[in-house]
């Protein structure tokens, strides 16, 4: 029932507006055919990629290399009737160009990837290196503020060498007669008013 309703609106619709029926912007349209075979992209890069390796590499130059000379070897010393590329081996030519035609854009659409992969790859590192300069500024202040805090704090050895200070101070007093029986720290030292007043 619910189609019936559906198709009852559009006719409805389209007759008050005429000819033309109103487009629904809430439902997909149908899919539109195509004119040019549809291909996936990514299934096309891999295999561009792939042959790309191979014709890069030492086994290709090998298998290109034995092919030609078989080519050559044949075409040469084959009876008449078997041969089907004569001396200036045209058809060898041909051959060989249509391979270099297709060559050379499989090649170069696996290099396009392979910048795009790079730049994804080099963003990528570039945030990471600011993640890591952060990082290490943070832990820069952090050791900073550590060394500021520590300079306040009382060491082993500043308190050794305080005491040493005082100890040959006293010695130095005791030399001279001043504390006789009577430790007298520095911060006891008479400053215009008698030691025994205190």
């Amino acid at each position: 029932m619910a189609p019936e309703r559906e198709r009852e609106t559009r006719e409805r619709a389209s007759a008050g507006t005429g000819a033309r029926a109103r487009l629904r912007l809430d439902q997909p349209q149908p899919p539109r055919r195509r004119l040019l075979p549809e291909y996936d992209p990514e299934a096309f890069g891999r295999l561009s990629e792939r042959i790309a390796r191979f014709l890069g590499t030492g086994r290709f130059i090998v298998w290109m290399t034995v092919v030609i000379i078989m080519w050559v070897v044949w075409n040469v010393s084959a009876p008449r009737e078997l041969r089907f590329d004569n001396y200036p081996f045209i058809f060898l030519t041909l051959m060989l160009s249509l391979q270099a035609s297709y060559a050379a854009p499989l090649i170069l659409l696996a290099q396009n990837r392979q910048d795009d992969r790079d730049k994804v790859n080099l963003e990528q590192d570039r945030k990471q290196n600011e993640r890591s300069i952060a990082d290490t500024e943070y832990l820069t202040r952090e050791i900073a503020a550590l060394r500021m805090g520590l300079g306040e704090v009382a060491t082993r050895d500043w308190i050794r060498s305080e005491l040493e200070d005082l100890l040959k101070e006293l010695e130095a007093r005791r030399a001279d007669g001043l504390g006789e029986g009577r430790v007298v720290f520095p911060a006891e030292h008479p400053r215009g008013r008698d030691v025994d007043d205190r």
